[in-house]
């Protein structure tokens, strides 16, 4: 009951005059911003990629294979074990035939997903801390047994060496104002035209957005198999706005809703022994199936979502090319 008060009283405190836009708009920057230093990944970043994220500059009559790429996540330590699941990460491969040299272009998480999609309570911080930036990483080469041997690597279409420049300068400019991941999807319910609350924002929603920018410059894309991606879905009733880190964990009379929130994101905390992991899940499952309540971090405000049948699902639907 708790935190139906504090969401209550929040909602009536902010009196939001303009109708709400759904899905929420996600939020881009004028540029991104420094890694703080507590923020370590497990697996370096794009550790063969250029330091500056800088694209090679293609010949103008140069012909570009591109490649379709998708493989389990975490394929290199578990196998095709994501990939039972369908739980797959994307990428786009290109080949030079004036260079001779393949490509690889990919956009995931800077500290891993875990750090992407829930925070770190540190003992010196009252506000969860987020270590949630993603970014595009573009190396030379393509990793054949990496991506075929349980996952796709097609051909799916060529362009010149001005569109493949065109397109670079755009992958530059997303990667510089797209600066956070978003691991979940949200919405009213699993039908055809539910309505969306959030859309992610990840490596397959970088695919989807490359592959529409290389239609507008007249690139021709086809495949000869079923283009089918990983979207993790929430499933809740129209989501409540709750404010950012100083509305919530700023103001004293907002306590109860900011120790909600810290007991929420508890639940989902790193590094736990395994006793504590099935502690963690019996208390995810009464929070989110039995209160019906989950709280997501979105354009770096929280909202409060009334959870609803079937709650969270992993899906591998079809996305057509453009």
């Amino acid at each position: 009951m708790r935190r139906w008060a504090a969401v209550v009283c929040l909602n009536v405190f902010l009196q939001v005059a303009a109708e709400q836009r759904w899905p929420v708009p996600y939020r881009r920057f004028e540029r991104r911003p420094a890694v703080d230093s507590y923020c370590e990944a497990l697996y370096p970043f794009c550790p063969t990629g250029d330091r500056d994220g800088r694209i090679p500059y293609m010949r103008s009559g140069d012909v570009i294979s591109v490649y379709r790429l998708q493989t389990p996540v975490w394929e290199f330590r578990y196998g095709d074990l994501m990939g039972k699941l369908h739980i797959m990460h994307d990428g786009i491969g290109f080949s030079s035939s004036d260079r001779g040299s393949n490509y690889t272009m990919e956009w995931y998480e800077l500290f891993q997903l875990g750090n992407c999609t829930f925070p770190h309570l540190r003992p010196d911080m009252y506000a969860p801390f987020w270590c949630n930036q993603g970014a595009a990483c573009f190396f030379e080469g393509i990793d054949d047994e990496h991506w075929s041997q349980n996952g796709t690597l097609e051909k799916i279409g060529e362009l010149t060496g001005d569109q493949f420049n065109a397109m670079a300068q755009w992958v530059q400019n997303d990667n510089q104002t797209g600066i956070y991941y978003e691991t979940w999807t949200v919405r009213s319910d699993p039908s055809p035209n539910t309505t969306v609350w959030f859309e992610s924002y990840d490596c397959s929603q970088f695919v989807h957005r490359t592959y529409k920018k290389l239609a507008e410059l007249g690139v021709k894309l086809s495949s000869k198999t079923q283009t089918n991606y990983t979207k993790i879905y929430l499933y809740s009733g129209e989501p409540v706005y709750l404010g950012n880190d100083s509305d919530i964990f700023g103001q004293p009379a907002l306590k109860n809703l900011a120790m909600d929130i810290r007991k929420f994101y508890h639940t989902f905390r790193p590094h736990q022994s395994f006793p504590d992991i099935v502690v963690s899940l019996m208390e995810a499952f009464e929070t989110v199936v039995l209160e019906k309540s989950f709280y997501i971090y979105y354009n770096f405000e929280y909202w409060h979502l009334p959870m609803k049948p079937p709650y969270v699902q992993i899906t591998y639907e079809e996305i057509p090319l453009p």
